[in-house]
């Protein structure tokens, strides 16, 4: 009886972009936080931390599309 191997779905380049894609996403949610103006109405909270989220959600988005090498 031959075994069968077992593939993920994605291969490593995929999830070290998914990775990086999740840290970017954290520093744009702290970077939201850091706003000092009330409500988080200031630059960091209206403008840098959501173009930094919305980067990390890009980098997610090419991390699921990007097609790894096969081995071979």
């Amino acid at each position: 009886m031959e075994e069968e191997k077992t593939q993920l779905a994605f291969g490593k380049k995929n999830y070290i972009l998914m990775l990086a894609g999740i840290v970017v996403l954290a520093i744009g949610f702290i970077i939201m936080t850091l706003d000092g103006e009330q409500y988080g109405l200031g630059f960091l909270g209206i403008t840098l931390g959501p173009l930094v989220v919305l980067a990390g959600f890009g980098i997610e988005l090419f991390a699921i599309l990007a097609k790894d090498k096969p081995k071979g």
